[in-house]
């Protein structure tokens, strides 16, 4: 069994996080970047099974900047076995519809049997990547799964919606995306940290890949404004002199909120 899992390093949650008002792109240097919590996860849920199961291969893909390097090594830390890491200028500022497309690539040149990965980034907050991804490869695609059960030849989970739980199951090869609902993340220990160091990390570029770019004819989100965030305005201050009950009712029904 050979398992992908996609990796991605965003701004920390915990930290200040801005745009760069010029290109509409994340500020990195704003704050801390980290690897996001949910991809994490979906690396453990590989692990999980590869422990279980002699013989199953985890590869941490990532399609990130240069400076991402350490992030993509903290896959490594964690237990992946090796990691691929598309590193082009070209790619900056990169859409869903771009990012798929190469991701795409890499899944076709590794072969492997299941694609694992986070529903959503915290950064962009898409959501929509592992369908596209699944489409460009014609693989079944088991999206939003809060529980995962990998075995030889099929996968299956559940999937919560408004109305209810739902089963699902697919044969491999499969693209998987999985919620906070899974367990957290092993943290990187210090032998796993020093064996990252040795563990092989391929660096492609498109040029690797075969893919070509071009802003002026490729399917691209276009940014169409970008501007400071407003200042935080003061809230409402209700001093309580008998008829505090009054004053909350009526702010509560001026902003319809009641």
């Amino acid at each position: 069994m050979k398992i992908f899992v996609l990796v991605k390093e965003v701004p920390d949650t915990y930290g200040d996080r801005k745009l760069d008002l010029t290109t509409g792109l994340a500020d990195r240097a704003a704050g801390d970047v980290v690897l996001d919590e949910i991809t994490e996860r979906a690396l453990e849920v590989a692990l999980s099974y590869a422990d279980a199961n002699a013989g199953t291969e985890v590869v941490a893909v990532s399609m990130a900047p240069e400076s991402a390097t350490a992030s993509v090594r903290r896959a490594l830390a964690m237990g992946a076995g090796s990691a691929v890491h598309v590193v082009d200028e070209q790619l900056r500022g990169a859409d869903l519809g771009v990012t798929a497309a190469v991701l795409a690539e890499v899944v076709r040149r590794g072969e492997p049997d299941l694609v694992l990965t986070g529903n959503l980034s915290t950064d962009g907050s898409g959501g929509v990547l592992p369908a596209m991804l699944a489409e460009h490869l014609g693989f079944a695609q088991l999206t939003a799964l809060s529980a995962v059960t990998i075995s030889a030849d099929a996968v299956s989970g559940t999937r919560v919606t408004d109305y209810g739980a739902q089963e699902v199951s697919a044969q491999l090869p499969a693209v998987v995306s999985i919620t906070e609902a899974l367990p957290d993340a092993r943290f990187p220990n210090f032998k796993g940290i020093m064996a990252a160091k040795k563990k092989p990390l391929e660096v492609l570029s498109l040029a690797d890949l075969g893919v070509s770019v071009d802003p002026a004819e490729a399917p691209q989100t276009i940014m169409t404004a970008v501007a400071e965030k407003p200042p935080r305005a003061a809230g409402v201050k209700i001093t309580d002199e008998g008829d505090a009950a009054a004053q909350l009712v009526e702010f509560l029904a001026q902003n319809r909120l009641v």
